[in-house]
């Protein structure tokens, strides 16, 4: 990373002082994901934005990739973070914010020595611009739609002061003692404040307001699929049933469903299998066998296989604690 003009480093090193005095909690949000693997983070219906302060480290944090409709923003703070969205990897430094694909499937990935504090803003779409706002706002969006083929958008705060400015007034809004309506207009003001300078930064103009808003309605009409998978993970979708689920026919569903979640259908469904397989190794006594049959994989090697390329270790592996030869030599293991 270049050094930082000296009145950024100042802005970046006020959010760093004001972290200080904030409380992360480890991350560990297990018990809330849902069995389609999605963090459910109830949002208020007329407050729709949250920040939540984490604290990642190696082994400690919970494994396993979500996907989610609200928007993220993702800031790890002290040390090297590596974060995959649907196939891409990007590697954060400190003071690295990320624009998260958030309807791709994506997680932080644990390798030896990860001790990180992270920020994580999320907010629903229509908290800053939905059909009955001024045109012009759809332009804080801007940077979570981007145009296919565009790297994961990341902004090095520590190299620009008005970004980091924002944020700092942020964090002072949303945990400082203001209360009621005062507050909630605080953080809307900041948090726009934030998204106009990405959205300033961002390559090329975007695409239009039209197709920010077809790219939320690919997302709903995909719902009834994804909350099928969810319940009956286990069962057999062929391509006509999950057309029909969503009410498309079959070309349209593969080109949308990639367009959305990132992944095939395929890949998508055996994600769904693998992310509750491991919860059933961790909380149950079954044999490896009867957790392969009851998520979905009739054939227990092809499950050995699928579980080891996802996680890096073999199921028995995981259940025992010990690493696997290419979980300990490659760090970008997914987990």
């Amino acid at each position: 990373m270049r050094p930082a003009p000296p009145r950024a480093a100042s802005a970046w090193r006020d959010v760093l002082s004001h972290c200080d005095q904030l409380e992360f909690q480890p991350h560990d949000i297990a018990a809330q994901l849902d069995p389609g693997g999605r963090y459910e983070m109830r949002l208020d219906e007329e407050f729709g934005f949250a920040i939540t302060l984490f604290h990642y480290t190696s082994r400690q944090h919970t494994r396993g990739t979500t996907w989610h409709e609200r928007l993220e923003l993702f800031l790890p703070l002290d040390g090297v973070t590596r974060f995959r969205m649907g196939d891409k990897d990007v590697t954060l430094q400190p003071g690295d914010l990320l624009v998260v694909d958030n309807l791709k499937l994506h997680h932080v990935v644990d390798f030896a020595g990860f001790d990180t504090r992270a920020i994580v803003v999320s907010f629903r779409p229509d908290f800053v611009y939905s059909l009955g706002s001024p045109a012009h706002d759809y332009a804080f969006l801007l940077p979570f739609y981007p145009r296919p083929g565009r790297r994961p958008r990341v902004l090095a705060l520590p190299e620009h002061p008005e970004a980091a400015a924002a944020l700092d007034r942020l964090l002072t809004w949303r945990f400082g003692d203001t209360q009621g309506p005062l507050h909630r207009a605080g953080c809307r003001a900041f948090l726009l404040e934030l998204l106009l300078e990405l959205a300033r930064r961002s390559a090329g103009a975007g695409p239009p307001p039209w197709e920010l808003l077809r790219q939320q309605q690919r997302s709903l009409r995909l719902k009834p699929l994804f909350d099928h998978i969810a319940a009956r993970y286990a069962d057999k979708l062929s391509v006509s049933r999950a057309a029909a689920l969503a009410g498309m026919t079959r070309p349209q569903l593969m080109k949308t469903f990639k367009k959305v979640a990132g992944l095939t259908l395929l890949a998508y469904l055996n994600h769904v299998r693998l992310a509750n397989a491991l919860r059933l190794l961790r909380d149950t006594d079954l044999t490896i066998g009867e957790i392969a049959s009851a998520v979905g994989f009739s054939d227990q090697s092809y499950f050995d296989k699928r579980f080891k390329r996802a996680f890096g270790q073999t199921p028995k592996d995981f259940r025992t604690g010990t690493d696997g030869s290419k979980s300990s030599k490659d760090p970008t293991r997914a987990f």
